[in-house]
């Protein structure tokens, strides 16, 4: 497993910043990596890449403004993350850590940039689009 962490504080409060990376089925809205989200049920939802590649997430722990977890799988990549969620007055530490094997063994070697570079573009987009 190749593990990838980024911790980041965001100027914004903690249930501000929660309501927007739980809503899902807006990512497509502000997340600069994806084409759409497609919700399963309450546990389960679906991401598509701008080329169409699909990834699968499952809630596997959720406690509100504080910690979400959820597994995640696709035809490459099999692996677990967890977000913690700290407010800091009106801002927010976020500490999203990704646990990834990758399922073809010439993709290992890729994994952590991989990740790296999926979790810097994720908060980007983030910032940017709570500081609208």
């Amino acid at each position: 497993m190749t593990t990838s962490n980024i911790k980041e504080i965001i100027d914004c409060d903690v249930h501000k910043v929660w309501k927007t990376i739980l809503a899902v089925d807006k990512y497509s809205q502000w997340r600069s990596d994806l084409s759409k989200t497609e919700v399963i049920n309450e546990k389960q939802f679906v991401e598509y890449t701008k080329d169409g590649f699909s990834t699968t997430f499952t809630t596997t722990n959720i406690e509100p403004y504080e910690r979400w977890e959820f597994d995640m799988e696709n035809s490459n990549i099999k692996g677990h993350w967890t977000g913690i969620f700290t407010s800091k007055g009106n801002k927010t530490q976020i500490d999203f850590t990704e646990c990834v094997s990758a399922k073809k063994i010439i993709l290992k070697p890729f994994i952590k940039s991989y990740l790296r570079k999926q979790q810097v573009q994720f908060v980007m987009d983030l910032k940017k689009v709570l500081d609208k």
